[in-house]
């Protein structure tokens, strides 16, 4: 096992050096020898929290961690471009949960787009092409005539329809990042930058075509952190929702009105936040958030019941700690992490509201 790089992780009041390394390291021990990265031993893996831990071991120097995790990915992309909902303890074998979720299959450009920036590897963005590709031509056959994206095919092959304005707004991010990589190797995607356009589209003005799920957190800020919504109006939504999800020295609530706070919601929410020019609150937010670490893995629990004072679940997660480090990586100025969540190098693609 290499020693982390640190020096970027480094967030006072959140990470010391040393529990920074401690923290890689309690990821890379759940990882498994192919390069799957479970929620934790035992457990189930998906693959968007797959993909987030692997892009926090990038941000802390474990480039062949990463690689195997994305090629983990790559070996076991089903005929049709995407991915299963969950595999027991990660292993390809033991599906679990059949449904093929978009924004879970699409999120691996935004991972080897980040890998891609972190290293430099020229062959490894070569390999993974066909996977990224197939991904998204998947994807982008639910995408719907308003531009909204169906949430996922089932396993009979019947596909839902409705969309989740989270996991769109994911796959929106997913999408410019996809787009990026296809300008790097001079293959242009005029289909995709329809899409991603359509798609934003949709997600700034037309909120009724998603699923009401007012009372999640991730659906007030996964606009943000997608970069669907930015300048002046990202930062109105943060407003308008703040005093609902925002509990002060506790962190996010997942769901209003639980009093459950949850540790990777509010290190989403920190790096909406940092991209939205509001590191100070961004940094308040990584703050409030310390009570749910394990010092000893370096691993984080997955929420907190306020009222009750208790830990809930008794889970620490590698996706938990992986987007508090992909937080940290932004506000620390780590090149990659800025590049992929900052948004301003991402392509846009063909954007109607530019036409009214």
């Amino acid at each position: 096992m290499t020693t982390p790089r640190t020096e970027h992780l480094v967030l006072p009041g959140v990470l010391t050096a040393e529990q920074a390394a401690v923290t890689v390291r309690g990821i890379l021990a759940e990882q498994r020898e192919d390069g799957a990265v479970p929620w934790f031993r035992g457990h189930h893996l998906d693959p968007w929290d797959h993909t987030e831990a692997a892009m926090a071991l990038d941000a802390a120097g474990e480039h062949e961690a990463a690689e195997r995790a994305y090629l983990w990915l790559a070996a076991h992309q089903t005929e049709d471009g995407s991915w299963y909902a969950a595999y027991a303890d990660g292993d390809a074998d033991a599906v679990t949960d059949r449904g093929r979720e978009t924004n879970f299959v699409a999120y691996i450009a935004v991972g080897v787009w980040h890998h891609y920036l972190a290293t430099g590897d020229d062959t490894f963005l070569d390999r993974m092409w066909p996977t990224v590709f197939a991904a998204v031509e998947f994807v982008l056959q639910l995408q719907q005539p308003g531009g909204e994206i169906g949430w996922k095919r089932e396993d009979d092959g019947s596909d839902l329809k409705d969309a989740l304005l989270t996991g769109s707004s994911s796959i929106h991010h997913a999408l410019r990042c996809a787009l990026a990589i296809a300008e790097e190797r001079e293959e242009p995607q005029p289909d995709w930058e329809l899409a991603v356009g359509a798609l934003r589209h949709a997600i700034r003005r037309h909120p009724e075509r998603f699923l009401d799920k007012d009372r999640y957190s991730m659906d007030w800020y996964y606009p943000v952190l997608g970069g669907a919504l930015t300048g002046s109006e990202a930062k109105s939504r943060i407003e308008e929702g703040w005093s609902r999800f925002v509990v002060p020295r506790l962190g996010v609530r997942c769901v209003v009105p639980n009093p459950w706070v949850t540790g990777g919601e509010s290190a989403e929410l920190a790096l909406a936040l940092w991209a939205v020019g509001e590191s100070d609150r961004a940094l308040e937010i990584l703050q409030s958030i310390q009570h749910l670490r394990d010092a000893d893995s370096g691993l984080y629990w997955t929420g907190y019941v306020f009222d009750a004072r208790q830990i809930w679940p008794r889970e620490l997660t590698t996706w938990t700690a992986g987007s508090l480090l992909l937080a940290v990586a932004a506000l620390g100025g780590h090149e990659a992490t800025c590049a992929v969540f900052g948004g301003e190098l991402l392509p846009m693609g063909l954007d109607p509201d530019c036409c009214g």
